[in-house]
């Protein structure tokens, strides 16, 4: 099995399919090429080609193109299913063991949809953390300023880290993700301007973001369901706020 396969179901997709492509590259599958083989049929020929799956299509036509074909989840290929409007990436088969939970956040991340994780692990982890830092600060300055913001809370309660798109590819923060197997959910700035929830604002990041905050909107827009219970706290260049589901 190789690389990743990409499976559209109706052409309107394929400028959605082709994003994803240029970012994650992979084999596009375009099945109405071929009228006169069922696209389920053509999907179970495909399937074992690749050990991960993305398909665009609702997510009932995706568990029936599945059913018969997977056998364990240490070997099955991930599946993530994500919408035509690309507003959901649906980690749906092999989450841990093939990757699908972090495929749909990498997915998620390309095209500004929201990662859907429904793993009983990932589950029992209540505090999501957003970070805002300062250019080219390191895994280690982030690790300090997480832990400091945590307290008595442990590293292995958080079920995700939120940052600015500006921030997707600081170094420091892919490091520290990567070093702690956390994934990392990229917001829009658009998006963040629209939900400015901060508990005071920052000169600073107003100036050189053009936002009033980072950390606390961020943590607040991925935890939906929670609420702030450490907000901004810094240290050497790093913002870090805490969001806690409500129970």
């Amino acid at each position: 099995m190789t690389d990743f396969g990409i499976w559209l179901v109706r052409p309107e997709s394929e400028a959605l399919a082709l994003a994803l492509q240029e970012q994650l590259g992979g084999v596009l599958y375009r099945p109405w090429l071929d009228n006169a083989t069922p696209q389920k049929q053509q999907f179970a020929a495909a399937y074992r080609r690749h050990d991960q799956w993305i398909m665009i299509a609702a997510s009932g036509i995706a568990v029936r193109f599945l059913d018969g074909l997977t056998q364990d989840k240490h070997s099955d290929p991930a599946v993530v299913v994500l919408d035509e409007a690309g507003r959901f990436a649906v980690s749906l088969l092999a989450g841990h063991e093939g990757g699908a939970n972090r495929l749909a956040y990498r997915v998620a991340n390309i095209i500004g949809a929201a990662p859907v994780i429904t793993t009983a692990t990932e589950a029992l982890k209540p505090l999501v953390i957003g970070i805002g830092c300062r250019k080219g600060v390191t895994a280690g300055q982030i690790a300090a300023a997480v832990y400091q913001a945590l307290g008595e809370r442990q590293l292995n309660e958080v079920r995700e880290i939120a940052t600015i798109d500006l921030k997707a590819n600081e170094p420091g923060l892919l490091a520290f993700c990567e070093q702690h197997d956390l994934p990392l959910r990229v917001l829009a700035s658009a998006t963040v301007a629209a939900m400015p929830w901060v508990t005071k604002a920052s000169d600073w990041v107003q100036q050189n973001v053009g936002l009033p905050g980072v950390c606390e909107p961020c943590a607040l827009i991925a935890g939906t369901r929670g609420r702030l219970i450490v907000p901004k706290t810094a240290l050497n260049g790093v913002a870090v706020a805490v969001v806690e589901d409500n129970i």
